[in-house]
C-alpha cells in the first residue's frame, strides 16, 4: 500500500506561481509512474504531467512551458511547479502513483491517489 499526501495548493492571482508537493510513504519513483492530475467539478480528471521510470517526463499540451515536475528521492517527494497560472488552471490537483505489469500472473495493475489539493487562480 502506497500513501500519497499532497500539499501546496491555495489561492493565487493570474500570472502567479504555486508549487505542489506529493509526499510518498516509500521510495517508489523508479517503480511507479508518478502523475499529476487535475479535476474541475463536473469534468473528468485530466492528466497534467508524468514522471516515468524516475526520469522520463511528459506534459499535457496545455501546460507546456509553464509547469515543471521534479522529485526529491531522499525525501520521497514529487513536485509540480506551476508558473504563469491562469483561471483555467483552477482545479483540484491530485497526485497518482501507477504501476502495471502484464508479464506476471496474475497481471498487476495498481493505482494510488492522494486526497487532492485545491488550486484557485483568481484576481
Amino acid at each position: 500500500q502506497v500513501q500519497l499526501v499532497e500539499s501546496g495548493g491555495g489561492l493565487v492571482q493570474p500570472g502567479g506561481s504555486l508549487r505542489l508537493s506529493c509526499t510518498a510513504s516509500a521510495n517508489i519513483f523508479r517503480i511507479y509512474t508518478m502523475n499529476w492530475y487535475r479535476q474541475i467539478p463536473g469534468d473528468q480528471r485530466e492528466l497534467v504531467a508524468s514522471l516515468i521510470g524516475g526520469s522520463m517526463i511528459n506534459y499535457a499540451d496545455f501546460v507546456q512551458g509553464r509547469f515543471t515536475i521534479s522529485r526529491d528521492n531522499s525525501k520521497n517527494i514529487f513536485y509540480l511547479q506551476m508558473n504563469d497560472l491562469t483561471p483555467e488552471d483552477t482545479a483540484v490537483y491530485y497526485c497518482n502513483a501507477h504501476h502495471s505489469n502484464n508479464h506476471v500472473t496474475p497481471p498487476v495493475n495498481l493505482d494510488f491517489w492522494g486526497q487532492g489539493t485545491q488550486v484557485t487562480v483568481s484576481s
